[in-house]
């Protein structure tokens, strides 16, 4: 899929959501897609019983999840994500001393489009 950004998500999720008083039950579902998150991985891992040759397909799915409940609770509360993720980067690049940082990744790659 081509043209899905962060922001574009987020402005889909605001409409999808808007009508919630609360963004809790949205955090309940995060977490729940966590424990499945949790659960592929040790399936994956041989720490758990399951089917291992959907492993990759269900983490895939579980990830999704994730991220989509993650960008619902920004969405809701009136959150630019993409770019509270480009500060955030910035910083933690700052910190740890990092060679490159997201914003530069991101004008490096736009050069090869």
């Amino acid at each position: 899929m081509s043209g899905l950004t962060v922001r574009l998500y987020e402005e889909y999720l605001a409409d999808v959501y808007n009508n919630r008083k609360t963004d809790q039950g949205l955090f309940i579902k995060l977490v729940e897609e966590i424990g499945e998150v949790a659960e592929q991985i040790s399936i994956r891992d041989g720490r758990k019983d399951g089917n291992t040759e959907e492993v990759q397909a269900e983490l895939a799915k579980e990830l999704a999840d994730v991220i989509h409940y993650t960008i619902a609770i920004a969405a809701v509360n009136g959150i630019d994500l993409e770019k509270v993720i480009l500060e955030k980067d910035l910083s933690a690049a700052i910190k740890y001393n990092h060679t490159t940082n997201l914003v530069e990744f991101l004008q490096k790659t736009a050069k090869y489009d």
